[in-house]
């Protein structure tokens, strides 16, 4: 994979002058912030604290899934370009302009079928995000674009059908639901409400969590 090269004005004194946008505080989570990476506005990921300490090959491991799953998506509208990796510990990617669904005020619903129609994609190819909410979609000139794939995973063929991975693919059309009714107060359609539902064992399972909580906070 290329490396690309350090920040130069190619794409504005404004673009080149790196600019924080997250502090990563919590466990394992990189700096982020964007800069000029080849001549163009660029996103770069950057876990480089970690050098020299425990968390390092862990990081690295984050580099590199999201690098693979960036570059087996390349050429794909709803998620942005890979540029590289910068030294094993930073990842950089296109800078995509555009509103967060987090920040949007209002969203109209062409949107939101893009937005399922691309997820009926990933999932068709085995790929689920696995993190998906408001502020990793960005809606650029119309057209939402996904973020952030350190979560994203990829299940073998053969594997596709197993209940894990069926419920990843329903986590993330129930988060695109939630999205969508807040943004725009529409309802799922009856067809896609049952996509979404939990199958028995899932509820089971978080019933029994939730006992367990109960019955631990009381000892």
């Amino acid at each position: 994979m290329k490396t690309p090269t350090l920040p130069t004005l190619a794409c504005g004194d404004e673009a080149a002058m790196p600019l924080l946008l997250k502090r990563g505080e919590r466990f394992l989570e990189p700096d982020v912030y964007r800069t000029c990476l080849d001549g163009q506005p660029a996103v770069v990921k950057d876990y480089t604290r970690y050098r020299g300490t425990p968390l390092s090959l862990l990081a690295r491991v984050l580099v590199r899934r999201e690098a693979r799953m960036l570059n087996r998506l390349s050429g794909w509208k709803h998620a942005p370009a890979l540029l590289g990796t910068i030294g094993g510990l930073a990842l950089g990617m296109e800078f995509i302009p555009g509103q967060t669904l987090s920040s949007a005020q209002m969203v109209g619903n062409e949107v939101f079928e893009q937005l399922q129609q691309a997820l009926d994609r990933l999932h068709s190819a085995g790929i689920t995000h696995n993190d998906l909410h408001g502020t990793n979609v960005v809606v650029s000139a119309g057209v939402p674009v996904l973020l952030d794939f350190t979560s994203a995973w990829r299940t073998p063929r053969w594997l596709r059908r197993n209940p894990i991975s069926r419920q990843l693919s329903r986590s993330d059309l129930k988060n695109l639901v939630k999205m969508r009714q807040r943004l725009t107060g529409q309802r799922p359609s009856d067809a896609l409400a049952a996509r979404v539902a939990d199958p028995g064992w899932v509820a089971a399972v978080r019933q029994g969590w939730k006992r367990f909580y109960r019955w631990a906070k009381q000892r």
